[in-house]
């Protein structure tokens, strides 16, 4: 394997392509610590815990690659792009009109992704009103401010800087496809969780726990072997063709397998439901959307949630 990495390194088209993944991944990077204009970038470190532990806003976090937690132009990651494309995939089989254009070919694909990036739009400003006062109301709970004084004007220039985030790293993902080395926007989703991998080294090795220190990596080891093994795993169930009769000779007969893997739609629902999650910020944050386009600011009592309840209310909204 090692011998045959080598040998594609020494193609210069290969290394080309490659280099040309490595600066996108760069940018991409970058782009994840530039805050938002009109951010206090002072008062970010203060709601780091809110995007700490096993909790929703830490996970759309991980797939932003830390961009949320620092709310920069990077905040919504390339989630909207995924969604857009999980409920068009889904519309394809209850809409007959999208289901035609799948069905055209070559063509009609590039009508759906065009579809696709429309869809992206609305749904990362959507998403980007609930982050905006999502970081309102973590200002007040710290009591310093993070967005300061929300005005009409200030949250459109917020939710445009967050839309146009999103719609650059859609146009990177498919520069990656087109010119580099192929599945762009998996690269991005790696990038995103890959890139919080020191953080949780450095966690565990300084952890007080000594106990927790030696048993983390078995407990890692033994979790990932389950997750090869589930999403590897696969019955096969036998199928048996009959025999015809083709003038005097008998033909057919075969036997062969239908494989039925265990964990057949992979990590997709799970991507889905967590990039929907954004229904229950547009839910918290409605009514202070109203008071905020008509007395240009927010008060507390309109985004007064606890953690708990916030992340309670993204499930059941």
């Amino acid at each position: 394997m090692i011998a045959t990495i080598s040998r594609a390194l020494t193609v210069p088209e290969i290394r080309r392509k490659l280099a040309f993944v490595g600066v996108i991944l760069a940018l991409y990077r970058l782009g994840a610590y530039i805050p938002v204009p009109g951010v206090n970038v002072d008062a970010i470190s203060s709601v780091d815990d809110n995007f700490s532990g096993a909790n929703i806003l830490g996970f759309l976090n991980l797939f932003a690659g830390g961009g949320l937690q620092r709310m920069a132009i990077f905040a919504l990651g390339i989630m909207p792009y995924i969604t857009a494309s999980i409920i068009l995939q889904l519309m394809t089989v209850v809409v007959p009109t999208l289901e035609k254009l799948q069905k055209e070919g070559e063509v009609g694909q590039q009508k759906i992704t065009q579809y696709t990036r429309y869809l992206t739009v609305g749904l990362s400003a959507g998403q980007s009103v609930g982050y905006v006062f999502m970081f309102r109301s973590f200002s007040s709970q710290a009591g310093t401010s993070v967005v300061g004084d929300l005005t009409f004007s200030k949250i459109f220039m917020m939710v445009i800087t967050l839309v146009a985030g999103t719609t650059l790293l859609m146009w990177m993902g498919e520069l990656i496809t087109q010119r580099g080395i192929g599945n762009g926007i998996s690269l991005l989703i790696f990038a995103s969780i890959v890139s919080g991998l020191p953080g949780g080294i450095s966690a565990w090795w300084t952890n007080p726990d000594q106990v927790f220190v030696v048993m983390m990596p078995f407990i890692a080891l033994a979790v990932i072997t389950g997750i090869v093994f589930i999403q590897e795993g696969q019955r096969r169930i036998p199928v048996q063709y009959a025999k015809r009769v083709i003038g005097r000779r008998m033909t057919g007969g075969g036997s062969t397998s239908l494989p039925l893997r265990v964990n057949m739609a992979g990590v997709i629902p799970v991507i889905f439901a967590a990039s929907m999650s954004w229904r229950g910020l547009m839910g918290m944050c409605s009514l202070g959307l109203f008071r905020t386009v008509l007395a240009k600011s927010v008060s507390f009592s309109a985004v007064s949630w606890s953690t708990p309840a916030f992340s309670l209310r993204m499930f059941i909204s």
